[in-house]
């Protein structure tokens, strides 16, 4: 079996805080974890809305007997496949996960699989996304008498939070879709080595090396939607299609604000792949009935800005869009915070002009300072070019954390550390509001018997609860 990572780096021991199996090789826990995480992968684009499963299961020994991984909306769940390869020898095997299963409205397939199958332990990379899909499998594989590890939970060390890492990249559009409320987005360009994307003319065919569009096309093979604006549309007359990456074929969106677009253009030609053009209301109305007439939807927003866009595209279910646009469009996106990373091919060419466009319009920064950091920056050469990619907003951690009174004192100091009347749990929050008395999540808490009662929120409960408590309490929830 070929694997694009080294078993040699996992040597180092791994401190856990759950007791597991004697002997076990922690290092092939890593190893397989990763795995999954690889064959997940090859879903990608497929899938969406749905997240990239993979599954992998190994006998005590270490000997691979199954594999699976979801191919695309509607088709067998990753655990299923993999099951049914093993056959007979997934009894008392451990079965890899990337990613918890999405086992939701009543349908347990993936968590059925498992358990029938005669799995005596799974090891998840990361939980699900998802708030109300979060913990649901886990939950409900122990509650069958299975052991469950999660990384950087049930396993911690350095190598595993690399193992788990590998886990949230194959997963990211999800990731930031459920934190942000808006499609998981990436910037591509491609510049000269004076950063000009295209010659003062206009003219940009081509900057980046053959190999290097090929990787483009991957890259849309992996998106749901690829965003231009009227300059593109009216300067490249571009198809925007996969053509060459083997993966699907991405819905092509136009934001322009006048409509000022051609009649004559490769998008309006839909016997590829459908076109949506957004605009702002009351552009050129005799344009949006000729690219109705055409096929092309048109949607209308009072105000057109990135942000609200996504809004909307999120709403209509999108995981991740590629934004192949020009310096204008560019700018307004990063501002409106929609990125999310950035993918620059960078070509050892030199053009120079005064008025070359570059690949980031203004963006009102005066001072060096301000400049925007990348996180997790990777080089890559391909060809002649150097691909440098990395993240405009880190990737969202899916644990919460609850701060120590210090902390929650420096956060509100109306609150005093020693004020022994309030419950522990009172301020307790993470950067996106989730465990707070003021989120509008539910939790679950144990009531009398020992069974899980469910909450509308934090606040809830300590109102209806705490008051007949004369003790502190330890928070447990679930969300």
């Amino acid at each position: 079996m070929a694997l694009s990572f080294a078993v040699g780096a996992y040597f180092s021991p791994i401190m856990c805080k759950a007791t597991n199996v004697n002997n076990h090789s922690y290092a092939q826990d890593l190893l397989y974890i990763r795995r999954a995480a690889e064959i997940s992968d090859k879903s990608a684009g497929f899938t969406s809305p749905h997240p990239n499963f993979g599954c992998v299961i190994a006998t005590r020994s270490g000997e691979v007997t199954g594999e699976g991984y979801l191919y695309a909306q509607g088709t067998k769940p990753a655990e299923v496949l993999a099951v049914e390869a093993a056959g007979e020898r997934s009894r008392g095997a451990t079965a890899y996960l990337n990613m918890e299963p999405g086992d939701c409205h009543g349908d347990h397939t993936a968590v059925s699989a498992l358990v029938q199958a005669g799995i005596t332990r799974a090891v998840v990379g990361i939980r699900h996304p998802l708030q109300h899909l979060r913990g649901n499998a886990i939950r409900a594989l122990r509650s069958q008498g299975l052991q469950v590890d999660v990384l950087g939970e049930d396993l911690q060390s350095k190598i595993v939070e690399e193992a788990r890492k590998a886990c949230l990249l194959v997963n990211l559009p999800l990731i930031y879709r459920a934190s942000s409320r808006v499609p998981f987005s990436v910037l591509k360009y491609a510049m000269t080595l004076d950063g000009k994307i295209a010659a003062s003319s206009g003219h940009a065919t081509w900057i980046s090396s053959k190999l290097s569009r090929n990787r483009v096309f991957e890259l849309r093979g992996r998106s749901d939607a690829i965003i231009v604006g009227g300059n593109t549309v009216r300067k490249d007359d571009p198809r925007l299609t996969a053509r060459h990456g083997g993966g699907h074929m991405p819905i092509r969106i136009v934001m322009s604000q006048t409509l000022d677009l051609p009649k004559e253009a490769n998008l309006w030609d839909l016997s590829e792949v459908f076109t949506i053009v957004v605009t702002q209301r009351g552009a050129r109305r005799s344009f949006q009935r000729f690219l109705a007439s055409k096929g092309v939807e048109v949607l209308e927003f009072d105000i057109l800005n990135p942000k609200d866009v996504m809004e909307y595209f999120h709403d209509r279910g999108y995981l991740s869009i590629l934004w192949e646009c020009g310096g204008t469009l560019a700018a307004s996106a990063i501002s409106s915070g929609v990125i999310h990373k950035v993918f620059a091919f960078v070509a050892p060419k030199i053009i120079g002009g005064k008025n070359a466009p570059s690949p980031v319009g203004e963006l009102g920064m005066v001072e060096m300072s301000q400049a925007l950091d990348l996180i997790d920056v990777c080089f890559e050469q391909i060809g002649p070019d150097m691909l440098i990619s990395g993240f405009l907003q880190p990737i969202p951690d899916l644990t919460p954390t609850i701060p120590s009174e210090d902390e929650t004192f420096a956060i509100d100091p109306t609150v005093s550390p020693f004020e022994s009347s309030i419950i522990f749990f009172y301020k307790t929050w993470d950067p996106y509001g989730a465990f707070s008395n003021f989120s509008p999540h539910p939790i679950q808490m144990p009531d009398e018997d020992g069974n899980y009662a469910t909450w509308s929120s934090v606040e809830h409960y300590y109102q209806v609860i705490a008051p007949y408590l004369g003790t502190p309490l330890q928070l447990t929830c679930f969300v």
